[in-house]
């Protein structure tokens, strides 16, 4: 009996929407997402699901996603066939470059990238057809710090060290609010069960906030830290573990180096010394030190709003130098570090490169590159300056720097007037893809497969899941991998050619790598032979296979018949567990000394800048700016999804009640906020959970541009938050830009 198509199935998903990557059950009629609950089957979230994910179906059916390109024509985008448009990109990118060079093209890397198989497989290959080193990223306004910090010390910016929440006893967490951001470089499907839990077998919980979220209100100790002092706080509870004899690092002792600089360093930063710059007692920094020492295993996890500060650098380090001083870093239930199905196969410990910084720098500040990336900050500065290597043409995927990052009216107006051609791959004309020349709009999520390349190799146990599209691609759309395959063939030279062959190259140079390499499992196996056993429907399922072949639980084309394939993950739809998270240090540290480097010359050099900070305590009457999340949203990506508002999810200016007082604040009255970049008015909440001296607005809300098509957006735009910043305050590591700890005025508006 053949299936009627109109009647109601499931298909199974692993969600994009947020770093959680929770498996879902989508009910489908016809070609429509019905439904989404949680996949209690999923060997990874077992059910749990949020806001964001049980409402996937309205941003499939989103009435203002672009389905067809468009392509400017007299000054206005119009609908246009996929061949015109990348005509028009490869007409463009070619003469600019040939006449400018190849530092005239831009490339924008924004956070959905991340969440897709096409952003995590396309943009290296993108930046090489450009030659272009004018690369910038939302890690600029995120985590970079936490990138540095880590390559400094383990010789690799992605070896990231996640809290093991499964089996901690003790949680130290600093700037984050993982009830409502489910979770950041720190992949934890159901993070507020696994915190109930910790509590439930006996463990405990610190908070470090300046607000009293979710988050703190589940712990056992809630510290209300000045904003942008996490880093002082974390060198005094260090200063206590050496002055007080409780460092123990354990079997890391022999993989590290620089413990006694360290504690040299550190011996200006008391409690007592820094209590008055961070408006927390020295009574409970000695607390918490000396809890963190006796637990019996505890972990130090610190997040977006420790590293979007003028420290951020220095309070991701020492949230490592922690977890090394009490012997936490590498041991079950401390910080350990995952192992993803798609990494590469372990080696013998060895010394390596390490992390270098600076390799080049901005054109105009000559800010440093970190990671082969420049601020953010600067992009506006890289197109409004004149000169050789002045960015002619913008590359933008899944970005909409003019909200995310600081200063958008300078933006906005570089995009508008300083442009000579600009693509973006958005589904949406937002702030930012209504000035581009061409736009590319991928499918919907349900339309398009899934593998989490990036968040595997944060996550809290080692698991593999893969989703094919749930629904078939419609007619008039290209899948993303297509999209950016064309992408890079359009500026390459190669226009025209079939995407495979940006899948084909790909394999090939990872083929002739891994039989060159005497530690791989094909080592010295035939290149061409290997290509053809791979498997899939497309090239990125091909790639896939091939990275899992090769990868630390792969067959090994053979060499392993009970290892990881393509084939073998497809047959279980729900995932495949790979174990909980276990030691690799040394196997990890590539360092040029093969060994932890506790204190890098780059953080040394840094450390005056900290000591200059203990001597700076809030004036009466001085507020400073912090952010917040939404667990109803992410960024700027879902304030169209009709079903998303309303709630927590609102744009509201967040002042404790004596400060409210104090500046003759109402609640529901407008309030206007002056900082570096400008002023902004919006609506005031008055709420005992954010602490006296501090103000609160969300990030990724100013939807009230003329030309976008965000009918749900612009009917409650919010204000652009980071209008109030200028984008001359960043962390001088990582170059990320100061989103938290900012001084502001608030007056009555009139």
């Amino acid at each position: 009996m053949s299936h009627d198509p109109s009647s109601p199935r499931t298909a199974l998903r692993v969600c994009p929407l947020c770093e959680a990557t929770c498996g879902l059950v989508l009910t489908i009629e016809g070609t429509r997402v019905t439904g989404a609950r949680g996949d209690r089957d999923d060997v990874f979230s077992q059910g749990f699901v949020c806001p964001k994910g049980a409402s996937i179906g309205g941003l499939d059916e989103d009435p203002d996603r672009l389905r067809t390109p468009l392509v400017r024509r007299d000054g206005v985008l119009t609908e246009a066939s996929w061949s015109e448009a990348f005509d028009a990109i490869a007409r463009a990118v070619a003469a600019i470059t040939a006449e400018h060079g190849p530092q005239a093209a831009g490339v924008v890397l924004g956070n959905p990238n991340v969440h897709t198989m096409a952003g995590a497989l396309y943009p290296s290959a993108l930046l090489g057809a450009l030659r272009t080193r004018a690369l910038f990223t939302a890690s600029t306004l995120d985590q970079m710090p936490k990138h540095v910090s880590s390559g400094l010390l383990f010789g690799d910016p992605n070896t990231i060290a996640v809290p093991d929440l499964d089996r901690t006893g003790h949680l130290l967490l600093l700037g984050a609010n993982p009830l409502e951001s489910n979770g950041s470089l720190c992949t934890a499907p159901d993070f507020p069960g696994k915190l109930k839990a910790l509590r439930r077998r006996g463990g405990s919980l610190t908070v470090v906030d300046p607000r009293r979220t979710r988050t703190a209100r589940l712990a056992d100790r809630h510290v209300a830290i000045r904003p942008g002092t996490d880093a002082l706080l974390l060198a005094a509870v260090a200063h206590v573990l050496f002055e007080e004899k409780l460092t123990d690092p354990g079997p890391l002792a022999d993989h590290v180096q620089g413990i006694e600089e360290v504690a040299q360093e550190l011996r200006d930063f008391s409690p007592e010394a820094v209590a008055g710059a961070c408006d927390v007692d020295a009574g409970t920094i000695r607390a918490i030190a000396r809890e963190l020492a006796a637990a019996p295993a505890a972990a130090v996890y610190g997040r977006i709003g420790s590293c979007t500060v003028e420290h951020g650098t220095l309070a991701s380090w020492l949230v490592d130098v922690l977890n090394i001083l009490t012997g936490n870093l590498d041991r079950p239930g401390g910080a350990l570090f995952p192992l993803s199905a798609t990494a590469r196969a372990p080696r013998p410990a060895a010394p390596g490169k390490g992390f270098a910084l600076g390799r080049w720098a901005s054109r105009v500040s000559g800010h440093p590159e970190v990671k082969g990336e420049l601020p953010i900050s600067a992009l506006a500065e890289e197109i409004e300056t004149p000169g050789d290597g002045r960015i002619r043409a913008l590359i933008v995927l899944a970005a909409n720097p003019v909200l995310s990052a600081p200063d958008g009216d300078r933006l906005d107006r570089a995009l508008a007037d300083g442009l000579d051609f600009m693509v973006s791959v958005d589904p949406y004309l937002n702030e930012t893809s209504r000035h581009a020349d061409v736009v590319l709009p991928p499918p919907p999520p349900s339309q398009s497969a899934h593998f989490d390349f990036a968040f595997n190799a944060l996550a809290v146990r080692n698991q593999v899941r893969y989703t094919r599209p749930a629904v078939p691609l419609d007619p008039d759309r290209m899948d993303e991998s297509e999209i950016l395959a064309r992408l890079v063939l359009a500026v390459s030279g190669m226009h025209g050619a079939e995407p495979d062959a940006v899948d084909a190259t790909a394999i090939d140079r990872t083929l002739a790598k891994a039989v060159a390499d005497p530690h791989s499992a094909v080592h010295g196996r035939a290149p061409a032979a290997l290509a053809a056993a791979l498997t899939g429907r497309t090239g990125p399922e091909r790639r896939l296979d091939l990275m899992l072949r090769l990868g630390p639980y792969g067959d090994g084309f053979g060499a392993d018949p009970e290892g990881l394939t393509l084939e073998r993950l497809l047959a279980h739809p729900h995932g495949i567990d790979l174990g909980p998270l276990a030691s690799r240090i040394p196997q990890v540290l590539t360092t040029p000394g093969g060994r932890v480097d506790l204190l890098p010359a780059p953080i040394a050099a840094d450390l005056p800048r900290l000591r200059e900070a203990l001597a700076k305590g809030a004036e009466p009457g001085a507020l400073v700016l912090i952010g917040r999340r939404h667990l109803r949203s992410n960024n700027s990506w879902m304030h169209n999804v009709a079903a998303l508002g309303g709630g927590s999810n609102v744009c509201t200016l967040q002042v404790h009640p004596e400060d409210a007082a104090r500046l003759g604040l109402a609640d529901g009255a407008a309030a206007t906020v002056t900082a570096d970049g400008g002023e902004l008015t919006a609506p005031v909440e008055i709420t005992d959970s954010v602490r006296t001296g501090v103000v609160s607005l969300p990030h990724g809300w100013g939807h009230s541009r003329p030309g976008t098509r965000m009918s749900v957006a612009a009917a409650r735009p919010g204000v652009n938050v980071n209008q109030l910043l200028d984008g001359s305050r960043l962390d001088p590591l990582s170059g990320t830009a100061v989103l938290n700890g900012i001084p502001v005025t608030v007056v009555p508006a009139r």
